[in-house]
């Protein structure tokens, strides 16, 4: 898939206002349901019509990678915890799986390039691009041909799944030192340093967050400011492969006019590169929730996505947004189940 410079075409402006006006004529103060009347407008227009549909099929796709940077000390977890957190996913056993289990949504999760294989499990390596990646603050992440193919696994990813009748995606995460990973992305794609987007990830102390800031400060003067302007360029030099996957997904999904709730840092910094990937994708976009990572605001606010929920969360694996999707399907509810006032006179 080569889609870079392809425009995606904008959400119904005309069901946006058709909505916002069945809105404001409902037996309500006009404005009295706050972002919840923004958000069901959007609602109609991403999907085109007003009123619209209930989201009845929401679904998480998480991608896992290891990362060569993690093995610096970054993180307060080893690397080992990605492969185990993979087979927690699979067996519906993670923090994700039960956020969605009571939310009615589906979770997938894909090896893009965890350090090792899941035999048992043929169909989470069914897209598998590599073992790991780069080292970012010392090499490349992958090369530009990998990160390629990988922006071709999310979009088919994302493609299946909506032919399957997905309505409303998620792209998940999970992979020890990823934070690292979408700090650098969100500091060279907003041409801020590393203290601007560095946080704590899994909960390292003060030391430990220096060291990563510092790391990041590497991986950004290692990489040439010609590379930072390509986004597969950029992908390859200082992402990963299940970063560059996310980027296709969440593009892909946008390009075939169904919406996706974003995630914490790692979902911010792909949806990023993703709206430089395919300019327009951000229209298709929600923030989910509030991170506790700094990188996120950033993005989101170069993005214009204001979170819908803020728990203080940082587990990734997309359980942030799915804490948001009863908003959406809350404002859906809202707009096509309060009557309107002309019809109570």
């Amino acid at each position: 898939m080569d889609v870079v410079g392809t425009r995606v075409e904008a959400p119904k402006n005309s069901a946006y206002a058709a909505a916002r006006t069945l809105s404001d004529g409902q037996a309500k103060p006009a404005g009295a349901l706050g972002r919840l009347e923004e958000l069901g407008a959007w609602a109609a227009s991403v999907q085109g019509f007003c009123p619209p549909r209930q989201f009845d099929d929401v679904r998480v796709d998480v991608f896992a990678g290891d990362h060569g940077v993690a093995a610096s000390g970054v993180s307060a977890y080893p690397a080992a915890i990605t492969a185990a957190m993979v087979r927690g996913i699979a067996a519906g056993k993670a923090g994700v799986s039960a956020l969605a289990r009571i939310n009615g949504v589906r979770v997938a999760v894909h090896d893009i390039s965890v350090a090792v294989d899941f035999p048992d499990l043929p169909e989470v390596g069914r897209h598998k691009v590599r073992y790991s990646s780069g080292p970012i603050h010392l090499t490349d992440a992958t090369t530009v041909a990998e990160a390629q193919r990988a922006l071709a696994a999310g979009d088919a990813i994302a493609a299946a799944q909506i032919a399957d009748g997905a309505q409303l995606l998620i792209a998940g995460d999970l992979g020890i030192g990823n934070t690292t990973v979408g700090a650098a992305l969100i500091a060279a794609s907003l041409g801020v340093p590393a203290a601007a987007v560095t946080g704590r990830g899994t909960g390292i102390d003060d030391d430990a967050l220096a060291h990563k800031t510092a790391v990041i400060d590497a991986a950004l003067a290692r990489v040439g400011e010609h590379r930072l302007q390509d986004p597969v360029q950029l992908l390859a030099a200082l992402g990963a492969a299940d970063f560059a996957a996310g980027v296709g997904y969440i593009a892909g999904a946008a390009r075939r006019g169904v919406p996706v709730l974003v995630d914490g840092v790692i979902a911010a910094a792909e949806a990023l590169i993703a709206e430089r990937y395919a300019p327009g994708t951000k229209a298709w976009l929600q923030a989910g929730h509030r991170s506790t990572e700094p990188g996120q605001a950033l993005a989101l606010d170069h993005l214009g996505l204001r979170p819908l929920v803020d728990f203080g969360m940082r587990l990734g694996e997309g359980s942030g947004a799915v804490l948001a999707v009863p908003m959406v399907r809350s404002a859906v509810a809202a707009l096509t189940g309060i009557a309107q006032l002309s019809d109570l006179a």
